[in-house]
């Protein structure tokens, strides 16, 4: 009953803008190119081709219009792509590793999405994974955070149950990994701690949606499709390449959510520079029924305004505050303490582009 509570409560469909980000199709996947402004079409009308050489023997030969169309505005304005009259050469490394990273990124939210729905109940687990995970930071000393580690700490009370979310990621993480030559493996365990929890913030979404559907899923997933909250995490999508730590972090540092005294829970967050609202819209990953979490929220008097708002929101078909808030705060734990290697699960390609 504890898992279906949760997934009950999390879950609505928001109207946050869905900001599918436009791409070209690039080497059979969807890759992101910055272009320098210089690289406007000819005005004599000549045909310019753009040549990609991924290796001595693949070769793919688009036109200059093919590159331009999708582009966004954030990546043009970064110039990684530039050029020259002549036919200078352009290194396609950068442009190759984006590609890389999210056919990698893609492939592993497909096969998560599809792990998670044949065992729903694991959803309260996985989150309650990633939080413990990176509430071991401590600004102080600047130690901990979302490191993997907890999976060397299981052995704490705080930690008690969560073998079973581990026991669930260690096939999906071996199968990634014997696949680390082709599509860019082995991936962190602190990567995917907080990927996996994304994915099932995402599931509790979408049921959400099936319900106010009268539980038609595919009349549900259109509604999220049309209304929900997917284009608001651009930015947890681009911090891939969280490092693993080789040994448990400190000890004292992460609650027993359930038995933690409400005063107790906002002193611990607060050393984190995390206020009321932002505790009070993660109390899905603060235990196993988020219900029970709300209802000791509701007792505190800076905590149960929150707790108001956000239940009304998951109440409405738009539930934009709810989701939004929700998806904004936990991309900032799920990072807390990392330096983010940009070029996780990309290799360095052979060739480069001629204009």
């Amino acid at each position: 009953m504890a898992a279906v509570a949760t997934t009950h409560a999390l879950s609505a469909p928001a109207l946050a803008s869905r900001g599918a980000a436009a791409s070209s199709s690039f080497l059979g996947g969807s890759a992101v190119v910055s272009v320098s402004p210089r690289t406007a079409a000819p005005s004599n009308g000549t045909k310019v081709g753009v040549r990609c050489q991924a290796s001595e023997k693949d070769e793919v030969t688009v036109t200059r219009r093919d590159v331009f169309v999708g582009l966004t505005a954030s990546v043009v304005a970064a110039g990684v792509w530039t050029s020259t009259p002549g036919g200078q050469e352009a290194q396609a490394a950068d442009i190759i590793q984006r590609q890389q990273r999210g056919i990698f990124l893609n492939s592993l939210k497909d096969k998560l999405r599809v792990e998670i729905a044949a065992k729903p109940e694991i959803i309260p687990d996985l989150l309650r994974l990633a939080i413990n995970d990176a509430m071991t930071y401590e600004k102080e000393t600047k130690t901990g955070g979302a490191n993997g580690s907890v999976r060397l700490e299981l052995n704490r009370p705080e930690n008690k149950g969560l073998e079973k979310a581990i026991s669930f990621l260690e096939p999906i993480k071996q199968s990634i990994d014997e696949a680390a030559v082709t599509k860019g493996g082995p991936i962190s365990w602190a990567d995917l701690i907080q990927i996996a929890a994304q994915s099932a913030v995402k599931r509790t979404f979408i049921q959400a949606a099936v319900r106010k559907c009268g539980g038609d899923q595919k009349k549900g997933e259109n509604l999220y499709t049309a209304y929900g909250s997917t284009g608001q995490w651009g930015q947890f999508d681009k911090l891939l390449g969280r490092s693993d730590a080789s040994e448990a972090d400190p000890e004292g540092r992460v609650f027993d959510w359930e038995t933690a005294s409400t005063t107790d829970i906002k002193e611990r967050f607060a050393k984190l520079s995390i206020k009321p609202r932002q505790i009070v819209v993660l109390s899905a990953f603060l235990g196993r029924d988020q219900a029970a979490t709300e209802a000791k929220f509701a007792a505190d008097p800076e905590m149960a305004p929150w707790v108001k708002k956000y239940q009304e929101s998951r109440e409405t078909v738009s539930q934009t505050d709810y989701e939004v808030d929700l998806i904004t705060i936990f991309t900032r734990l799920s990072v807390i303490g990392q330096s983010i290697n940009y070029e996780a699960y990309s290799f360095k390609p052979k060739g480069s582009i001629r204009f």
